[in-house]
């Protein structure tokens, strides 16, 4: 059955090489619509060719979605390739799933060059400088709303997010082309439910996916450089529109596309040479295709989680390994948890640095046993913020966890620069990675950290 299913993957990924060479460029630098428009009854109005041309997989052998854990088939829209969402997007291809939705790539034939980002409530036209104008999108299917389920609380939150953004306090800044937002947004009546859809320009694939596909599943240190700072440049304007991302990690960083080419190919090789897919009575399943390579620059993407309007918050947040300590203490936080999270670690080094897990469940002592071995003893002022803990620390800032702190240091876990670039990114380590958050630079004051800085000196030496 593996051996089925490889085949059947491997067809569907015939039109890209993923394996060649990769080249980035990112190396260098109408009245409101009315309710009823905006939820559709969903009416299937697909032709199927009389003949196939795919590749049928067993009704038997689980693909995609069927994969995830706690799949329920009722959760999810049938969407099918040519038929047309919200009577605007046409369905070309599929670009992925998860838990909580699918996502495809579509063509929007109500495009023109002056496109109309359409949110309820919200109608702008945007310039060609603020886009590429893409005739193409991204439309992500959410799983079916049901009371307190989290999928469709984000998609509203990345909705409110982008009507936020475009009213803004600051809306010249150079991280705006760097952050991605909700285009439009719709409901779909299905046959288990409604379904929420976020619409968005198409770009390329995730940083965890590039790394995948680089020496030693890492950034090489200049393009590490380069994208830390933009990253640090869409993190400072949302920051100073007070907004705070909180789930920023390698699966939400995006390598940009700068036109159309990649898009019209997955057009083009999904009516040349179909995937392969699982036909069921109530619905068809797809095989994905991979996300084309790009070669535009960083994008930051997922709102989903992002909070806004104040400068200090409360909650967990943040993705596991990732979180900061202030998180995991419950303590109120603010927009310092994203510095916390920026990810040079992961990029540079090709693993985690916070491992986090006992017995392969997260765990928070272990989480903070490891913190310790790197940053020492958090001080008292850090820890009377927290009704928690003493659980783990005395009154003096010991470690009294069951938990054995971690023979390490920074310096032994920094292996791939040396030298004074290992001495200048231990300072910019040290910088970021401390208890106490106000004393963490801002993104602003870290984007100009002397080792981000090298990539930039080293360009205008050579022009």
């Amino acid at each position: 059955m593996k051996r089925t299913l490889r085949a059947f993957q491997l067809h569907s990924r015939t039109s890209l090489h993923l394996k060649q060479s990769v080249v980035f460029a990112c190396l260098h630098y109408r009245g409101e619509p009315s309710e009823a428009s905006r939820s559709r009854v969903w009416r299937r109005k697909i032709t199927t060719p009389s003949i196939e041309n795919f590749h049928r997989v067993p009704d038997a052998t689980p693909i995609e979605e069927e994969l995830l854990p706690g799949y329920r088939a009722e959760d999810y829209f049938p969407v099918m390739i040519g038929q047309t969402l919200d009577s605007r997007y046409s369905i070309l291809c599929k670009l992925g799933c998860g838990v909580g939705s699918t996502v495809w790539l579509a063509k929007d034939v109500k495009y023109n060059s002056n496109f109309i980002v359409n949110l309820p409530h919200l109608i702008l036209h945007i310039p060609n400088r603020v886009s590429r104008t893409s005739k193409y999108r991204a439309v992500k299917v959410c799983t079916r709303s049901t009371k307190g389920a989290a999928v469709p609380a984000q998609a509203r939150q990345e909705v409110a997010v982008a009507e936020y953004l475009e009213t803004a306090p600051v809306q010249e800044h150079p991280g705006r082309r760097r952050v991605r937002t909700a285009l439009d947004s719709f409901t779909l009546n299905g046959p288990h439910g409604t379904h929420t859809c976020l619409v968005y320009e198409p770009q390329g694939m995730t940083f965890t996916e590039l790394c995948d596909y680089l020496p030693e599943s890492r950034l090489p240190k200049r393009m590490l450089q380069t994208n830390i700072q933009l990253l640090l440049i869409s993190m400072d304007y949302l920051h100073k529109n007070r907004i705070v991302h909180t789930d920023i990690s390698p699966n939400n960083i995006l390598v940009g596309a700068t036109e159309d080419t990649p898009f019209s190919r997955l057009e083009k090789d999904e009516l040349a040479r179909p995937v392969a897919r699982k036909v069921l009575p109530d619905r068809t399943i797809y095989m994905s295709r991979p996300v084309p390579i790009s070669d535009g620059k960083l994008i930051l993407s997922d709102m989903g989680s992002a909070r806004f309007g104040q400068e200090t918050f409360k909650g967990d947040i943040m993705p596991d390994v990732y979180r900061a300590p202030e998180v995991i203490l419950g303590m109120e936080w603010s927009s310092k948890v994203d510095l916390w999270s920026v990810g040079i670690w992961d990029l540079l080094e090709g693993k985690r640095l916070f491992h986090a897990k006992k017995d392969g469940v997260l765990d928070d002592e272990q989480h903070l046993a490891e913190m310790v071995s790197l940053m020492g003893n958090p001080p008292s002022e850090f820890l009377q913020r927290s009704e928690i803990s003493a659980r783990f620390f005395d009154n003096a800032g010991n470690w009294k966890g069951s938990t054995p702190i971690p023979d390490q240091s920074f310096e032994s876990r920094i292996t791939q620069v040396q030298g004074e670039d290992k001495d200048l990114l231990l300072g910019l380590v040290r910088d970021v990675l401390c208890w106490l958050p106000e004393q963490r630079p801002t993104a602003e004051e870290m984007a100009y950290d002397d080792f981000l800085m090298q990539a930039y000196f080293a360009g205008r030496s050579k022009d």
